[in-house]
């Protein structure tokens, strides 16, 4: 397995706040069973590249993880998880109440001073409920007892991985118990927790199919996993003021991990809410359309051509 180490790390509090909403995206938070509107083959050919053959081949990940130890019963609540080769970890999750195969599954990574729930808070309630709806997973890990100051080992400037080796137990009893698709493994979180989303989706680079971060970024440049999965990415920020413990610019950060994705060839967007270091809600419903749009191995997005009209303004190409 390959560790990861974000070097000199500054002692900064890297919070979860709050913020207001701007514009929004139109996720379909109808949960009686039906997909969101994304989650469609929109050229009508069966197989979504517009050539009416339906018989294209869709990419699947290679060397998917495998449970390491005892899965457990996927059901909402606060349910352990038991890897293997780490402690025993405690994972929030959100399940639908007759969860069926081929939904998405989301790892959220929460930020420093706060918990799991949080999910609910970026997501909210009902977009949230339109996932697991449509037979996804949101898991949103608690941190390790002996991790340090902040949530996640990368974060804290360590070379365990016990957190990345926590998220393949995840996706891997997933796989097994609910019959997640393996297409669709996708990975967001806030700031402590943005920082951790791009270690996790560089560090899982084989089979992560996009991310979300909010007030993430990397403070040096991570290696790719597997350079060959161009992995599509939504990278939320607040602008100028981003900034926390005086020194660390989370727009600066972003920026850097976007010419790192976009020099890969990796399909990535940046939003600036301009709210500074804070949640920004009413992101919740575009992150999860993005999620739902953007299974493993999608070129060219269907993103390429100009984002979603319902997307918030300061998001961009």
């Amino acid at each position: 397995m390959r560790s990861l180490l974000l070097a000199s790390i500054p002692a900064l509090l890297l919070c979860a706040c709050t913020s207001e909403p701007g514009s929004d995206g139109e996720l379909d938070t109808d949960t009686s069973g039906d997909t969101t509107e994304a989650d469609t083959d929109e050229s009508g050919d069966g197989d979504g590249d517009g050539d009416g053959d339906g018989d294209a081949a869709e990419p699947v990940p290679a060397n998917l993880p495998t449970p390491t130890g005892a899965c457990p019963t996927f059901e909402t609540g606060y349910i352990p998880f038991a890897p293997g080769s780490i402690d025993q970890r405690t994972v929030r999750l959100w399940v639908g109440d007759n969860p069926q195969p081929g939904g998405l599954l989301v790892i959220y990574w929460h930020a420093y001073t706060s918990a799991p729930d949080e999910a609910a808070l970026t997501f909210s309630v009902p977009v949230i409920e339109a996932i697991t709806a449509a037979g996804g997973i949101v898991a949103a890990p608690y941190s390790a007892d002996d991790v340090g100051e902040f949530p996640w080992f990368v974060v804290n400037g360590s070379s365990r991985d016990d957190d990345m080796l926590l998220a393949d137990e995840i996706v891997a009893c997933a796989i097994e118990q609910v019959g997640v698709d393996p297409r669709r493994i996708h990975t967001t979180g806030m700031s402590a927790g943005g920082l951790q989303t791009v270690a996790y989706s560089m560090a899982r680079s084989h089979y992560i199919a996009s991310a979300a971060s909010f007030s993430g970024g990397a403070f040096s440049q991570l290696p790719f996993e597997d350079a060959s999965n161009k992995f599509a990415a939504m990278i939320i920020h607040g602008g100028d003021s981003d900034i926390f413990g005086g020194t660390v610019n989370f727009k600066t950060l972003s920026t850097a991990w976007f010419n790192q994705l976009s020099g890969n060839g990796n399909f990535a967007f940046m939003c600036d809410h301009g709210l500074g270091h804070t949640i920004p809600q009413g992101y919740g419903s575009s992150v999860a359309n993005f999620f739902f749009a953007h299974p493993f191995g999608t070129e060219p997005s269907p993103y390429a051509e100009g984002l979603p009209a319902e997307f918030p303004t300061d998001c961009g190409s």
